[in-house]
């Protein structure tokens, strides 16, 4: 997930309304966004970043200059002109800029849910249980099987395997089917202009431009989380430019619309994080590690790893027999 500022995945505490078990052939819970954290709490700075043989470096080292942040919408279309100034001077063209950010505007709802993040504490055995539910594993094994070619391909090329794929493929967004509906560009201009984390969000609102510019995504297009994650496994825009490629290596990546990008990228991450090719997933075992740099939250990496080895082990059930 989640660029030049790439961010580990805040502590993932999931906010849910119960507990129900969910029935074969109904849509799972969605894993919750990667920013639902406590706010008091959460660590929020930048993971380690290593360089992936495909990786394309983000110019938004250098932090943001615009340094005002305010509380509240009144001041927004002040902030919104300050910050063009600013990312036209980091080389963001005039006509991206404009294009872009023309229609952003504040959204109290994103605002509401930065604040509003009720943090409910499970245990790992309740986590998984709820989140690796019959509907995700009878389709995470379907899609093993839909694109068995493609996930092998991906693992000669990168390293992490196709259950580990399908498994955050399926947690971040049910495979795809709930990518979001907030559009990125108000929901990263929002954060920007607030107080709380307004550094953070103008480094990404800045990355999300530059990913208009590479040409990998229109505005238009631009729709996710309520924190700015895009794409089929949710990435930051600083992930998207860093580590978005395209599985056919022609032209630009497509992390919302076309799956096989959105895994090679996932697996492009792993493998820019020190992905051991071979190596075990399991919490007592080497690439562990790995997918606490996709989320540090332990609960939900070892939730990764349970769901990975459930469809592991069907997929070596049916070659079997």
């Amino acid at each position: 997930m989640g660029s030049g500022r790439s961010f580990a995945t805040a502590l993932i505490v999931a906010s849910l309304a119960g507990a129900a078990t969910q029935a074969l052939g109904s849509p799972s819970p969605r894993a919750p966004s990667i920013q639902e954290a406590p706010p008091a709490s959460e660590d929020l700075s930048a993971p380690d970043e290593l360089s992936a043989p495909e990786a394309t470096p983000s110019p938004s080292a250098a932090p943001a200059r615009v340094a005002h942040c305010e509380r509240g919408g009144e001041g927004f279309d002040s902030w919104l002109a300050a910050f063009k100034r600013d990312a036209a001077s980091q080389g963001i063209s005039s006509s991206v800029i404009e294009s872009a950010l023309a229609d952003v505007a504040y959204d109290d709802s994103v605002i509401s849910h930065d604040r509003g993040q009720g943090v409910f504490h499970q245990s790992f055995e309740q986590f998984s249980g709820r989140m690796i539910s019959s509907y995700r594993l009878k389709k995470g094994r379907s899609l093993l099987k839909r694109y068995a070619d493609t996930l092998r391909a991906i693992e000669q090329r990168y390293g992490p395997p196709g259950p580990v794929l399908v498994a955050i493929w399926g947690l971040e967004t049910d495979f795809g089917a709930g990518t979001g509906d907030f559009k990125t560009l108000s929901a990263l201009a929002t954060l920007a202009y607030d107080c709380r984390r307004s550094e953070r969000f103008r480094g990404e609102l800045l990355d999300a431009l530059r990913v208009v510019q590479r040409g990998d995504l229109e505005p238009s297009q631009m729709h996710g989380a309520w924190a700015g994650e895009i794409g089929q496994t949710q990435f930051m825009p600083s992930s998207y430019l860093k580590y978005a490629v395209a599985f056919d290596g022609q032209g630009h990546a497509d992390l919302i619309n076309d799956s096989a990008d959105a895994l090679a990228s996932t697996a492009n991450f792993l493998h820019g994080h020190g992905w051991q090719r071979g190596a075990g997933w399991d919490e007592d075992q080497p690439n562990f590690a790995v997918l606490l740099e996709w989320n540090q939250a332990r609960v939900y990496a070892k939730t990764v790893a349970l769901f990975a080895d459930k469809l592991a082990g069907a997929a070596e059930s049916e070659e079997g027999q």
